[in-house]
């Protein structure tokens, strides 16, 4: 791919870099055909995106004529290609006739947009690696100052500034339309699916940049709930997964995964004390989850920074990330200062998990421990008050669920593999109820038949 000229020392990047075709013809097919695309396709695609120069120039007269409030179609744009003398250059009009007769399926307009927008990335990082290539052959230039600007351009490719941050009313109500024709063709929960049938039907899925908090006292079984989850959602969409466990470790965390997927104790696992028919169940999980994109850190005293250079690194593997999970949120520091006041740290520590969820466009689970006060009480069942140390946890979370089992405070109750998980909060949606079936054996839950 590469050639090394050795006279100077300089990499010569290869012709062609990374493109896709069709996809720039359909988005300019798009625009050409259908008025209701271009809010959408100027939203999200600046010149340089089109690898292709004529594509360049034809998508810059498309930009200024609706700049101009001129209306777009082959007539218009041939004239004003004509009177600037660019309709060579973008091919002819041959060239605006094939993207007429062209008819592109609108449905996919998104993903063609990813796609172009994964192309021009590719673009950037290998010329970004060729840069560094050749700068670190110039002895003269101090390492630091080498790593800093590979730091600050890899800041700029991830998080480019030049993103809008205001839109019109016109440029929204053309993504949520888009957005809504795809639902009622797909005819399916908007959110991903928790595995929960009566957690669906009232949260519609676990929402993108949504901050999902899942509380509870010690040992009332909110890692095995997330385990439970993360396990339905990565079989579901294959989608990576990514549980950052602050108190249990890696191995430990397996060993919990095992034993709820095969329905063999964890005692019977850590010991070894396995029949064969159990040893088929284990290898067919083995086997299983091996294949499935899951990814567990178990850094103890995480920070928001940490996490966030953890999930870009996921994604420059995977290109996408379904869902993360944090367990538990008592556990984070905060990596810019030492605040002596807890409650203000914990504010810092939920912004910055909102901010995660909304900078990657995922939902995000934190767990959280309550506070003692709810023991004091005659009616154990938790409340949003009771989230332990901040205030700031019920503000900043989208959704809040709370797990309480009956039993965990009196084991002679009758339904003692009855779960209760509380929705004490939800942004965009009722709060209510649902009811689980536990199985302390395997920490297992799962829908409540009546």
């Amino acid at each position: 791919m590469e050639k090394i000229n050795k006279k100077h020392n300089k990499i010569k990047i290869k012709k062609y870099l990374p493109h896709n075709f069709l996809v720039e013809k359909s988005i300019l097919s798009s625009l050409l055909t259908n008025s209701e695309t271009i809010e959408l396709i100027l939203q999200h695609l600046t010149i340089e995106i089109f690898y292709f120069k004529n594509h360049q120039e034809l998508y810059r007269a498309i930009i200024f004529l609706h700049q101009k409030k001129t209306q777009i179609d082959i007539l218009t744009l041939t004239s004003f290609l004509q009177d600037n003398g660019l309709l060579e250059k973008i091919g002819g009009l041959k060239m605006l006739i094939d993207l007429i007769n062209q008819i592109p399926n609108i449905l996919y307009l998104e993903e063609y947009i990813r796609l172009l927008q994964d192309k021009f990335l590719r673009r950037k990082l290998i010329k970004l690696g060729y840069q560094i290539i050749n700068s670190s052959y110039v002895t003269n230039v101090p390492l630091e100052n080498i790593l800093n600007d590979l730091e600050k351009n890899l800041a700029n490719i991830t998080n480019p500034r030049n993103k809008y941050t205001i839109f019109t009313s016109a440029e929204l109500l053309t993504k949520v339309f888009f957005e809504l024709k795809q639902k009622s063709l797909k005819k399916k929960l908007s959110g991903l699916q928790s595995g929960f049938k009566s957690l669906d039907l009232l949260t519609s899925g676990f929402q993108k940049s949504d901050l999902i908090i899942i509380a509870g006292r010690p040992g009332m079984g909110k890692t095995g709930l997330c385990l439970n989850l993360m396990t339905s959602i990565v079989k579901t969409y294959k989608l990576p997964v990514i549980f950052f466990s602050l108190e249990m470790g890696k191995e430990q965390l397996m060993y919990r995964l095992l034993s709820t997927e095969t329905e063999i104790s964890s005692t019977n696992l850590k010991t070894g004390n396995i029949n064969k028919e159990e040893w088929i169940k284990l290898s067919l999980a083995i086997k299983k989850f091996s294949l499935l994109p899951i990814f567990i850190d178990d850094t103890t005293n995480i920070s928001i920074q940490t996490i966030r250079i953890q999930l870009k690194k996921i994604l420059f593997e995977e290109t996408k990330i379904g869902l993360v999970i944090i367990d538990y949120l008592q556990l984070m520091q905060n990596s810019k200062s030492k605040i002596e006041n807890r409650v203000q740290e914990l504010s810092q520590i939920t912004r910055g998990l909102k901010s995660i969820a909304k900078e990657f466009n995922i939902p995000l689970i934190a767990l959280s421990q309550l506070s003692r006060t709810v023991e004091t009480r005659i009616n154990k069942r938790p409340q949003l008050s009771d989230l332990r140390e901040s205030g700031s946890i019920e503000q900043d979370a989208d959704l809040v669920l709370m797990l309480f089992r009956e039993n965990y405070y009196n084991s002679k109750q009758e339904q003692e593999e009855l779960a209760e998980l509380i929705i004490a909060k939800h942004r965009n949606g009722p709060s209510g109820t649902i009811e689980l079936k536990f199985n302390p054996e395997f920490i297992k839950f799962s829908d409540y038949d009546y």
